[in-house]
């Protein structure tokens, strides 16, 4: 991919906002589906605190603000931690963007690490650049989702399964790739796309994600939105996904905190 254009335009920072708000109703779904959890939204940070297994692994993650003032930066910090000492959580993710500079020299200076970069992504559902596929593709039920991404079968096991829109690719009937979408204020948020390694290479993974997009534009959605790995921006982006900047994972040193 090319250099990130940073949100440059005001399109560029709508779309990085609405797909902000659409991954922390995300978060906040999520939580409603596992037993003690919850998205606190505090002054500059909202952080989802899943405190019990299975998805105490999964979920804790942080999103911090931009271009906080050095006290609401402390202040914001300072609660993030808090909620996560509140609940016996010592492994989570504070997610920065990459052009706070200052918030990324006060986590470090508290000791926390860089452990995983994606790259948030936002699209115009009127600029698809592909054509819808034609491959099969459909539903399938969420305990079948689960065992095809390896996790357990009480994973989010009270969450309504509905909200989520699940499609999914098949070889000789076996599940071998999906994709989930949740939406948001006339956006979707495309999660989780994922192939299992011998079905990989076959477009799968495009078609899903064009799939969700075309759907989520028949709901009556006018942006979707995702985080990308390294691997997959350029999927995304030949489906019609502009890059809107990386997100910084920090981790606390466990044991240290």
């Amino acid at each position: 991919m090319t250099a990130p254009n940073l949100l440059e335009s005001s399109e560029q920072e709508e779309l990085y906002l609405r797909g902000s708000d659409t991954l922390l109703a995300s978060w906040e779904e999520y939580a409603r589906g596992a037993v003690g959890a919850a998205l606190h939204r505090l002054p500059g940070v909202a952080a989802a605190v899943f405190p019990n297994e299975p998805e105490r692994a999964v979920y804790n993650n942080a999103l911090l603000e931009r271009e906080l003032s050095q006290d609401d930066r402390a202040e914001a910090l300072d609660a993030m931690e808090a909620v996560y000492a509140a609940a016996g959580v010592t492994r989570f993710a504070a997610w920065v963007y990459e052009t706070d500079p200052a918030m990324r020299a006060e986590l470090e200076r508290r000791g926390y690490t860089l452990d995983t970069t994606t790259r948030a992504m936002g699209m115009a559902l009127d600029d698809i650049r592909v054509p819808r596929p034609q491959i099969p593709l459909g539903p399938a039920g969420w305990s079948e989702y689960l065992e095809m991404e390896g996790l357990p079968p009480d994973f989010l096991g009270t969450a309504d399964h509905a909200v989520f829109h699940l499609l999914t690719a098949r070889i000789g009937g076996e599940m071998v790739a999906a994709a989930l979408a949740y939406d948001f204020g006339g956006d979707c948020g495309i999660y989780n796309v994922g192939t299992v390694e011998k079905a990989r290479r076959r477009g799968l993974g495009t078609a899903l994600t064009a799939a969700q997009v075309y759907d989520a534009r028949d709901r009556g959605c006018r942006t979707a939105s995702l985080q990308s790995t390294e691997m997959a921006e350029r999927v995304y982006a030949a489906v019609g996904f502009r890059d809107l900047g990386r997100i910084l994972e920090y981790v606390p040193v466990e044991g240290q905190r």
